[in-house]
Protein backbone atom coordinates (compact mmCIF):
# COMPACT_ATOMS: atom_id res chain seq x y z
CA UNK A 1 0.00 0.00 0.00
CA UNK A 2 1.44 3.72 -0.70
CA UNK A 3 -0.77 6.86 0.02
CA UNK A 4 0.67 10.37 -0.08
CA UNK A 5 1.55 12.54 2.88
CA UNK A 6 1.43 16.51 2.85
CA UNK A 7 2.38 18.48 6.17
CA UNK A 8 1.24 22.04 5.91
CA UNK A 9 2.82 24.40 8.16
CA UNK A 10 2.86 28.42 9.04
CA UNK A 11 6.02 27.94 9.60
CA UNK A 12 8.92 25.33 8.92
CA UNK A 13 6.76 22.08 9.21
CA UNK A 14 8.56 20.41 11.49
CA UNK A 15 6.56 20.20 13.85
CA UNK A 16 3.63 18.83 11.89
CA UNK A 17 6.27 16.33 10.29
CA UNK A 18 7.93 14.88 13.22
CA UNK A 19 4.48 14.41 14.96
CA UNK A 20 3.31 12.81 11.82
CA UNK A 21 5.89 10.19 11.90
CA UNK A 22 5.51 9.16 14.87
CA UNK A 23 1.95 8.12 13.94
CA UNK A 24 2.91 6.76 10.54
CA UNK A 25 5.65 4.54 12.51
CA UNK A 26 3.03 2.57 13.36
CA UNK A 27 1.71 1.65 10.11
CA UNK A 28 4.76 -0.07 8.43
CA UNK A 29 3.15 -2.32 5.57
CA UNK A 30 2.58 1.06 3.67
CA UNK A 31 4.48 3.39 2.21
CA UNK A 32 4.54 6.69 2.59
CA UNK A 33 5.16 9.70 -0.45
CA UNK A 34 5.50 12.70 2.16
CA UNK A 35 5.56 16.42 0.75
CA UNK A 36 5.76 19.26 2.79
CA UNK A 37 4.45 22.75 2.31
CA UNK A 38 5.84 25.11 4.61
CA UNK A 39 5.31 29.12 5.55
CA UNK A 40 1.87 28.65 4.32
CA UNK A 41 1.26 32.36 6.47
CA UNK A 42 -1.54 33.18 4.12
CA UNK A 43 -4.81 33.26 2.46
CA UNK A 44 -3.45 32.82 -0.77
CA UNK A 45 -1.21 29.95 0.39
CA UNK A 46 -3.68 27.95 1.71
CA UNK A 47 -5.88 27.91 -1.43
CA UNK A 48 -2.65 27.22 -3.32
CA UNK A 49 -1.92 23.78 -1.01
CA UNK A 50 -5.18 22.93 -1.12
CA UNK A 51 -4.89 22.68 -4.76
CA UNK A 52 -2.16 20.99 -4.22
CA UNK A 53 -3.58 18.73 -2.17
CA UNK A 54 -6.55 18.07 -4.34
CA UNK A 55 -4.22 17.58 -7.22
CA UNK A 56 -2.39 14.62 -5.37
CA UNK A 57 -5.94 13.37 -4.39
CA UNK A 58 -7.00 13.21 -8.29
CA UNK A 59 -3.53 11.45 -9.51
CA UNK A 60 -3.84 8.81 -6.31
CA UNK A 61 -6.98 7.98 -6.85
CA UNK A 62 -7.25 7.80 -2.82
CA UNK A 63 -7.50 10.47 -0.09
CA UNK A 64 -4.39 12.11 0.76
CA UNK A 65 -3.09 12.80 4.12
CA UNK A 66 -2.54 15.97 5.49
CA UNK A 67 -1.24 16.86 8.87
CA UNK A 68 -1.72 20.60 9.92
CA UNK A 69 -0.33 23.20 12.35
CA UNK A 70 -1.98 26.23 11.00
CA UNK A 71 -2.81 28.46 13.83
CA UNK A 72 -4.97 30.66 12.22
CA UNK A 73 -8.60 29.77 11.76
CA UNK A 74 -9.25 31.30 8.62
CA UNK A 75 -6.16 29.28 6.83
CA UNK A 76 -7.15 26.38 8.27
CA UNK A 77 -10.95 26.72 7.24
CA UNK A 78 -9.57 26.71 3.66
CA UNK A 79 -7.32 23.61 3.82
CA UNK A 80 -10.17 22.05 5.63
CA UNK A 81 -12.44 21.95 2.66
CA UNK A 82 -9.50 20.29 0.63
CA UNK A 83 -9.76 16.73 -0.46
CA UNK A 84 -7.57 15.31 1.88
CA UNK A 85 -8.08 14.25 5.48
CA UNK A 86 -6.76 16.80 6.86
CA UNK A 87 -5.69 16.27 10.73
CA UNK A 88 -5.59 19.40 12.47
CA UNK A 89 -3.15 19.19 15.02
CA UNK A 90 -3.52 22.58 16.70
CA UNK A 91 -7.26 22.38 16.91
CA UNK A 92 -6.76 19.29 18.32
CA UNK A 93 -4.45 20.16 21.19
CA UNK A 94 -4.99 23.64 21.87
CA UNK A 95 -8.71 23.63 21.99
CA UNK A 96 -8.37 21.06 25.11
CA UNK A 97 -5.97 23.29 26.83
CA UNK A 98 -8.02 26.15 26.65
CA UNK A 99 -11.02 24.70 28.23
CA UNK A 100 -8.78 23.38 31.12
CA UNK A 101 -7.02 26.86 31.47
CA UNK A 102 -9.95 29.33 30.99
CA UNK A 103 -8.22 31.28 28.67
CA UNK A 104 -7.80 31.60 25.23
CA UNK A 105 -4.58 30.92 23.64
CA UNK A 106 -2.79 33.64 21.95
CA UNK A 107 -2.65 32.15 18.29
CA UNK A 108 0.81 33.29 17.50
CA UNK A 109 2.43 31.96 14.49
CA UNK A 110 5.85 30.31 14.72
CA UNK A 111 5.62 30.13 18.62
CA UNK A 112 7.21 26.81 18.93
CA UNK A 113 10.65 27.43 16.95
CA UNK A 114 10.49 31.08 17.73
CA UNK A 115 13.86 32.51 19.06
CA UNK A 116 12.40 33.59 22.22
CA UNK A 117 14.30 35.90 24.68
CA UNK A 118 18.44 37.33 24.04
CA UNK A 119 19.81 34.91 26.71
CA UNK A 120 18.11 31.69 25.17
CA UNK A 121 19.16 32.53 21.93
CA UNK A 122 22.46 33.43 22.73
CA UNK A 123 22.57 30.27 24.69
CA UNK A 124 21.99 28.59 20.92
CA UNK A 125 24.46 30.20 19.23
CA UNK A 126 26.96 29.87 21.74
CA UNK A 127 26.36 26.33 21.92
CA UNK A 128 26.70 25.41 18.20
CA UNK A 129 29.79 27.45 18.09
CA UNK A 130 31.20 25.44 20.81
CA UNK A 131 30.50 22.30 19.04
CA UNK A 132 32.38 23.24 15.88
CA UNK A 133 35.04 24.88 17.33
CA UNK A 134 35.32 21.22 19.30
CA UNK A 135 35.05 18.95 17.30
CA UNK A 136 37.01 15.75 16.04
CA UNK A 137 39.65 16.55 18.72
CA UNK A 138 40.76 19.60 16.94
CA UNK A 139 41.33 21.37 20.35
CA UNK A 140 41.17 20.27 23.84
CA UNK A 141 41.95 23.53 25.76
CA UNK A 142 38.23 24.05 26.18
CA UNK A 143 37.40 21.11 27.81
CA UNK A 144 36.79 22.45 31.16
CA UNK A 145 33.94 24.40 29.71
CA UNK A 146 32.26 21.52 28.26
CA UNK A 147 29.13 19.71 29.49
CA UNK A 148 29.73 16.76 27.98
CA UNK A 149 32.63 15.12 26.32
CA UNK A 150 31.61 11.78 23.58
CA UNK A 151 34.13 9.69 22.94
CA UNK A 152 34.63 6.80 20.85
CA UNK A 153 36.04 5.61 17.44
CA UNK A 154 35.65 7.11 13.98
CA UNK A 155 31.96 7.46 12.65
CA UNK A 156 29.85 6.29 15.75
CA UNK A 157 27.98 9.54 15.50
CA UNK A 158 30.09 12.18 17.79
CA UNK A 159 29.69 15.03 15.54
CA UNK A 160 25.71 15.15 14.43
CA UNK A 161 24.93 14.32 17.89
CA UNK A 162 27.22 17.32 19.12
CA UNK A 163 25.29 19.16 16.63
CA UNK A 164 22.04 18.46 17.85
CA UNK A 165 22.70 18.41 21.72
CA UNK A 166 23.66 21.99 20.86
CA UNK A 167 20.86 22.79 18.01
CA UNK A 168 18.22 21.66 20.08
CA UNK A 169 19.16 22.31 24.00
CA UNK A 170 21.91 24.72 24.21
CA UNK A 171 24.75 21.56 25.54
CA UNK A 172 28.17 22.78 24.94
CA UNK A 173 29.18 19.35 23.69
CA UNK A 174 32.81 18.57 22.91
CA UNK A 175 33.75 15.43 21.10
CA UNK A 176 36.84 13.18 20.66
CA UNK A 177 37.86 10.60 18.27
CA UNK A 178 39.84 7.16 19.76
CA UNK A 179 42.39 6.54 17.18
CA UNK A 180 45.24 3.95 16.92
CA UNK A 181 47.54 5.47 18.98
CA UNK A 182 44.98 5.97 22.06
CA UNK A 183 44.60 2.37 21.86
CA UNK A 184 48.04 1.10 22.81
CA UNK A 185 47.90 0.37 26.82
CA UNK A 186 44.16 0.71 27.11
CA UNK A 187 43.93 3.44 28.47
CA UNK A 188 42.61 7.47 28.14
CA UNK A 189 44.57 10.11 26.65
CA UNK A 190 46.02 12.53 28.99
CA UNK A 191 43.41 15.31 27.61
CA UNK A 192 40.61 13.38 28.21
CA UNK A 193 41.41 11.80 31.79
CA UNK A 194 41.54 15.50 33.12
CA UNK A 195 37.90 15.29 32.52
CA UNK A 196 36.65 11.59 33.21
CA UNK A 197 33.01 12.75 34.78
CA UNK A 198 32.12 14.68 31.46
CA UNK A 199 32.90 11.35 29.15
CA UNK A 200 29.94 9.63 27.81
CA UNK A 201 31.30 6.79 24.91
CA UNK A 202 29.76 5.99 21.88
CA UNK A 203 30.23 2.61 20.38
CA UNK A 204 29.13 0.63 17.63
CA UNK A 205 28.52 -3.06 15.95
CA UNK A 206 31.90 -3.88 14.30
CA UNK A 207 29.89 -4.57 10.88
CA UNK A 208 28.04 -1.65 11.01
CA UNK A 209 30.69 0.53 11.37
CA UNK A 210 32.17 -1.68 8.94
CA UNK A 211 29.12 -0.62 6.18
CA UNK A 212 29.21 3.21 7.39
CA UNK A 213 33.28 3.58 6.97
CA UNK A 214 32.72 1.77 3.48
CA UNK A 215 31.11 4.65 1.59
CA UNK A 216 33.50 6.75 2.80
CA UNK A 217 36.55 4.85 1.62
CA UNK A 218 35.59 1.42 0.39
CA UNK A 219 38.21 -1.33 0.31
CA UNK A 220 40.39 0.27 2.41
CA UNK A 221 42.21 -0.81 5.78
CA UNK A 222 39.96 1.72 7.49
CA UNK A 223 36.73 0.01 6.44
CA UNK A 224 37.86 -2.98 6.71
CA UNK A 225 36.07 -5.54 9.16
CA UNK A 226 39.17 -6.90 10.74
CA UNK A 227 40.14 -3.16 11.91
CA UNK A 228 36.50 -2.17 12.72
CA UNK A 229 36.67 -4.89 15.43
CA UNK A 230 39.87 -4.52 16.87
CA UNK A 231 38.92 -0.49 17.25
CA UNK A 232 35.60 -1.26 18.59
CA UNK A 233 37.09 -4.08 21.34
CA UNK A 234 40.29 -1.95 22.51
CA UNK A 235 38.04 1.05 22.76
CA UNK A 236 34.57 -0.56 24.62
CA UNK A 237 37.84 -2.33 26.89
CA UNK A 238 39.10 1.15 27.96
CA UNK A 239 35.30 2.27 28.71
CA UNK A 240 34.68 -0.49 31.01
CA UNK A 241 38.16 -0.19 32.42
CA UNK A 242 38.01 3.53 33.42
CA UNK A 243 34.43 3.44 34.17
CA UNK A 244 33.33 5.47 31.42
CA UNK A 245 29.50 5.40 30.64
CA UNK A 246 28.61 3.91 26.84
CA UNK A 247 25.72 3.01 24.69
CA UNK A 248 25.88 1.08 21.04
CA UNK A 249 24.67 3.10 18.51
CA UNK A 250 24.45 0.98 15.93
CA UNK A 251 20.40 1.22 15.52
CA UNK A 252 20.06 4.38 17.26
CA UNK A 253 18.55 7.46 15.85
CA UNK A 254 20.84 11.08 16.54
CA UNK A 255 17.52 12.13 18.44
CA UNK A 256 17.69 9.27 20.63
CA UNK A 257 21.65 9.21 21.13
CA UNK A 258 21.52 12.74 21.66
CA UNK A 259 18.47 12.06 24.22
CA UNK A 260 19.84 9.41 25.96
CA UNK A 261 23.34 11.20 26.36
CA UNK A 262 21.21 14.14 28.12
CA UNK A 263 19.17 11.81 30.56
CA UNK A 264 22.29 9.91 31.64
CA UNK A 265 24.63 12.60 32.52
CA UNK A 266 21.73 14.76 33.73
CA UNK A 267 22.42 17.76 31.25
CA UNK A 268 20.13 21.07 31.80
CA UNK A 269 18.45 22.24 28.90
CA UNK A 270 18.99 25.63 28.31
CA UNK A 271 17.06 25.53 24.68
CA UNK A 272 13.71 24.06 24.05
CA UNK A 273 13.99 23.76 20.17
Amino acid sequence: MKRTVLFVSDRTGITAETLAHSLLSQFESVEFDKINLPFVDSLEKAEAATRRINEVAKTDGVTPLVFSTLVDDALRAALEASDGLVMDMFHTFIRPLEKELGIASSHAVGRSHGVGSDTTYQARIDAINYAMANDDGITTSNYDKADVILVGVSRTGKTPTSLYLALQFGVLSANYPLIEQDMGDDSLPEALSEHRAKLFGLSILPDRLRQIRSERRPNSDYSSLRQCEHEVRHVESIFRREGIPFINTSAMSIEEIATTVMEHQRLERRWYG
